[in-house]
This record gives structure tokens, C-alpha cells and sequence, in this order.
């Protein structure tokens, strides 16, 4: 599995109403890319676009796989939104993709990773059975299930508790290694921890700002990493509303 990094530039409208504008994005292969911004800015747009979803905006430019190679087959995408299908158990809505790419679904891998996310013995219950916390943790799930070199995470942890979202952080990160990560998140300490490449998006701009260093998952409680989180929090909190 060879992960590309991606490419954008371009610009987008909503109903002849600007998103961005001839805006330049690159996310290197095979290591996490944070996307931070307020809302409004367009980083669900960017996701979406990447993964070939309807965004409902006209966009006009280029974007890709620096390979040349098609994204389609090769990407997964963690939404805001769970889009759990309520009639199905954890273990089906787990293994989905195979089903709908026609192929026989790997139950018992379905029920491993369920486990890895904390939801061991969890399998037949459906989404309505569950706290919003835990239909993350399933969408999670049928994202690492997918296994692909390109992931795109939209806020995958923002439903979840401080404890558990530190350990589903650190189960990403080790799952999705040498994976071309793009995580969109509001979270400074989250971009802090998990990014290789920390980009602020303001109106039609992108800013890249050191990460600390050392590798991902970095500790929470490091003192470069607490003081990356405060210096992105100041830098969010200067950008126009």
C-alpha cells in the first residue's frame, strides 16, 4: 500500500457566494495533515471534494493524488455525522463497505475492531441502543476497517469524553500510520498531538505552523505540545469571523 499526498487549488462558491478563493493546499503523503479554522471557511468542503461526495458548492480548479492515480478505491472518509444505519447491528454497519462493494463481508474482523474501540460484546445492538459517544466509536471503527491510504477525518472525535477521546487519538494514530492523513478539526490540542503538518485555514489562505516535535501520538501533557495548543488557540482566535 503506497499512500500519495494530495493536492487542491482552486475556488468555491455556494449559490455565487465565495468559500474560498484561489486557494493552494497540499497534504504530504504518509503523515497527518491538521486542518484547523473557523467555521465557514470550507475545510468540510475540501474533505468532500477529496472524497468525490456532493458538496453543493460549484468549484472550480484542480485536485488530486499527486501519484496521477485515481482516488476513488483508495480513500475512506470519517464524517461528521455517524450515518450508522439504524437497522443494522454494530458488526454489519461496521463491515458496510464490503456489502456494498458486493463482497462477503469479514464479520470476525468487524468484531475485532469494534473491540479495539472499546465496544467488545456490542455487536448486535443497533445505533438507537447507543450513546452518541459510542456511534463515533462505530463510525471510527468502520473507517479503520476499510483500511486504506488515504483517510479524511471530519471532528471524528468531537461526540466523545476527554478520556476516551485521548485513547481514541492514540488508536488512530497507531492504526493509521504511514497512512495520507487529512484531519479537520477544531481542537488545538488535537492538531497539537496528532499532526505532522499543522495548517490554519483562514479566508482564502493556508498556514502552515510548526508542530512540536517528536512522533504522533505526542504526550498531552508535554510542555512544547501544551504550548503549541495555546499559541494555535491565539493564532484561531486573531483570524476575521
Amino acid at each position: 500500500m503506497i499512500a500519495p499526498a494530495l493536492h487542491l487549488d482552486g475556488s468555491a462558491r455556494y449559490d455565487g457566494t465565495p468559500v474560498f478563493s484561489d486557494l493552494s493546499l497540499r497534504v504530504p503523503a504518509g503523515e497527518w495533515t491538521c486542518l484547523l479554522g473557523p467555521s465557514g471557511v470550507g475545510k468540510s468542503t475540501i474533505l468532500r471534494l477529496f472524497a468525490g461526495a456532493d458538496t453543493g458548492a460549484d468549484f472550480d480548479g484542480s485536485f488530486g493524488a499527486d501519484d496521477g492515480a485515481p482516488l476513488d478505491g483508495r480513500m475512506a472518509l470519517m464524517a461528521q455525522d455517524d450515518l450508522l444505519l439504524p437497522w443494522l447491528d454494530l458488526r454489519a454497519n461496521v463491515a458496510i463497505g464490503a456489502r456494498l462493494r458486493g463482497e462477503a463481508p469479514d464479520l470476525a474482523r468487524a468484531e475485532a475492531t469494534l473491540a479495539r474501540v472499546g465496544l467488545a460484546g456490542m455487536e448486535t445492538r443497533r445505533p438507537a441502543e447507543l450513546s452518541g459517544g459510542q456511534r463515533q466509536r462505530v463510525a471510527l471503527a468502520r473507517t479503520l476497517m476499510e483500511d486504506r491510504p488515504i483517510v479524511l477525518l471530519d471532528e471524528p472525535f468531537s461526540a466523545l469524553d476527554a478520556r476516551t477521546r485521548s485513547q481514541m487519538q492514540d488508536l488512530t494514530a497507531e492504526t493509521l500510520a504511514a497512512r495520507t492523513v487529512l484531519l479537520v478539526t477544531h481542537d488545538p490540542a488535537e492538531a497539537a498531538r496528532l499532526g505532522h503538518h499543522i495548517l490554519i485555514m483562514g479566508p482564502n489562505s493556508v498556514t502552515p505552523v510548526a508542530p512540536p516535535a517528536g512522533p504522533i501520538p505526542r504526550p498531552v501533557d508535554a510542555a512544547d505540545v501544551l504550548g503549541a495548543q495555546a499559541d494555535l488557540l491565539r493564532q484561531l482566535r486573531g483570524l476575521p469571523e
